[in-house]
């Protein structure tokens, strides 16, 4: 048995146009939350791939991500199941490009622009805290050149023997 522990690695895409950010709605085991663009890194691609992907899938536009707002650690226990599991955040500011005419990710029911004063008013609805963490740390201004991120070319599925 494998006792190493693992968290779960997400990324986030904190967007911001005229003072509104870009939220999506979802269905969750939870019920109805809010939540940035998200998801979860997968095999043989880079967190800003992850990030560009998961915008794309969830709100159907193209994402350029420009900089790195930050990193963040967080444990979720769900009250159905009592399951805790720990992730690790990596969250990105950028430009929000292209919309396409495909359908929104399995789950994620419409995206929606919000204030940071509607979404701090509504905590409850958010799929983590780290929603309007990541917002709060965007609005002071924090942010990190993208080339501290490294992705060695063994962790990409094309550079793989």
């Amino acid at each position: 048995m494998n006792n190493v522990w693992k968290p779960a690695v997400t990324v986030a895409a904190v967007i911001e146009r005229a003072g509104l950010f870009l939220l999506v709605e979802e269905e969750t085991s939870d019920g109805i939350r809010l939540n940035q663009p998200a998801g979860h890194l997968d095999p043989d691609e880079s967190l800003q791939q992850a990030v560009v992907r998961e915008t794309l899938e969830e709100t159907a536009h193209d994402f350029a991500p420009t900089a790195l707002v930050g990193t963040y650690l967080s444990r979720y226990v769900s009250s159905r199941t009592g399951q805790e599991v720990t992730y690790l955040r990596f969250a990105f500011a950028g430009e929000l490009g292209t919309r396409h005419e495909r359908p929104l990710d399995h789950g994620i029911l419409r995206t929606l622009w919000m204030s940071h004063a509607d979404l701090a008013a509504c905590p409850g609805r958010h799929r983590s805290p780290l929603v309007l963490q990541c917002v709060e740390d965007y609005l002071r201004g924090t942010r990190a050149p993208l080339s501290l991120l490294y992705t060695h070319p063994t962790a990409i599925g094309t550079a793989r023997g």
